[in-house]
């Protein structure tokens, strides 16, 4: 992988490593490339996890400590997928049957359904041994699909499956039935074969923060520091506008309209919505733009500490726990403060259609789950007690 030693430490330089940090990671780079030839590899065949695990072996061994763990490889492997030396990560099999329906898929969800790259990765794991077990030398089974078949491997695969899971699992192959029927692959319209997984968690009541903790969440960056003045700022954009973890991960720096007071927010879908920009927000996001760090990423929240790249949704989240543990409190998901900002606004009297409107739901059905915390006005609904009744 010689020729590709120099483009390697422009682009960790372009990233924000320094020089010297750079010419470190291409001297590990250089020894996996003789690991690669000493082992008569190619890199699309030795840069699998279970080869990067031998490699990882075989160099500590040698006596070196540093750059010796699997995860050490997470740069070279970054930088070799984007010059299309190795395979990008969820992208279709090169051959069979399964791999070339999978590549029509993908393409249909990222044309037809504006879905992201880490959704389609999603879909197509979740789908992958449904239609395997379809797959036959001159082709996949389609025509002769039937409901029945479908509730067979659901019946078989979800029970192996976390809650969680088994719901991925039947909104993924709600889809691919749906695409297989909208493709004339399939005769009859099986989606609706797909029961619902049975899920109980609804029934609680929204898990809002009470203001105390949230002002004890933010009470705990330290402002002084770069970092401190990020973190401030996002925890301000999850609980005050109620934004998801990838949803502030996402934003750029252009999406910040400082002359109309507005942000813009990319969303589920690829949907972009534009909201009011509050003004405790705008002063925290003006605080950490003037000490943001030096980068050619349009990414509105960078890592400070390494290379200068976008934070991804779960360093977003991560910021939210470590936030906790500086504060004492007990751990709670970016998607609290996604509630709490609803359960605030229902507090301060906003009415469920402006609450939809912020927290951009496609339905007002969704919206109404906060209506159970306004206890006030649900007591007007109860009926009273029959008198005499034990």
């Amino acid at each position: 992988m010689a020729a590709h030693a120099e483009g390697f430490e422009r682009w960790l330089v372009g990233r924000g490593y320094s020089w010297s940090a750079a010419s470190c990671r291409v001297w590990h780079f250089d020894h996996l490339s003789r690991w690669l030839e000493r082992e008569g590899l190619c890199p699309e065949e030795g840069l699998t996890p279970a080869q990067l695990k031998q490699f990882s072996t075989a160099h500590r061994a040698a006596g070196y400590a540093t750059l010796s763990s699997p995860s050490s490889m997470k740069l070279p492997l970054a930088y070799l997928r984007e010059a299309e030396v190795l395979r990008t990560a969820g992208s279709p099999a090169p051959a069979g049957h399964v791999g070339l329906l999978i590549g029509d898929y993908r393409r249909y969800l990222a044309h037809e359904r504006g879905l992201s790259v880490k959704t389609l990765n999603e879909y197509e794991r979740v789908v992958r041994p449904f239609l395997t077990e379809r797959e036959q030398p001159d082709g996949l089974e389609l025509q002769r699909l039937t409901a029945a078949d479908v509730s067979v491997f659901l019946a078989r695969e979800c029970p192996k499956r976390s809650l969680s899971e088994a719901k991925q699992l039947v909104k993924g192959l709600r889809s691919l039935l749906h695409y297989l029927h909208v493709e004339g692959l399939i005769d009859a319209p099986l989606r609706g074969a797909v029961p619902g997984v049975a899920d109980l968690r609804g029934r609680a009541l929204p898990r809002g923060l009470e203001p105390a903790t949230v002002a004890s969440l933010l009470a705990s960056c330290d402002r002084a520091q770069t970092v401190g003045l990020r973190d401030y700022a996002i925890l301000l954009l999850l609980a005050r506008l109620g934004l998801r973890a990838f949803e502030v991960a996402a934003m750029c720096l252009e999406d910040v309209d400082w002359h109309r007071g507005e942000i813009v927010v990319r969303g589920k879908g690829s949907r972009r919505d534009c909201l009011p920009l509050p003004v405790d927000v705008g002063e925290a996001l003006a605080s950490y733009l003037r000490c943001r760090p030096q980068s050619g990423s349009r990414a509105l929240f960078l890592r400070v500490i390494g290379s200068r790249v976008e934070l991804t949704s779960k360093a977003v989240s991560m910021r939210v726990y470590a936030a906790c543990a500086r504060a004492g409190l007990p751990e709670v998901g970016a998607h609290r403060l996604r509630h709490t900002a609803a359960t605030d606004m229902l507090r301060a009297g906003a009415s469920l259609p402006e609450i939809a409107q912020v927290l951009r739901h496609k339905t007002l059905q969704m919206t109404t789950e906060y209506a159970r915390v306004d206890r006030v006005a649900l007591r007007t609904l109860a009926r009273p007690w029959p008198v005499g009744a034990r």
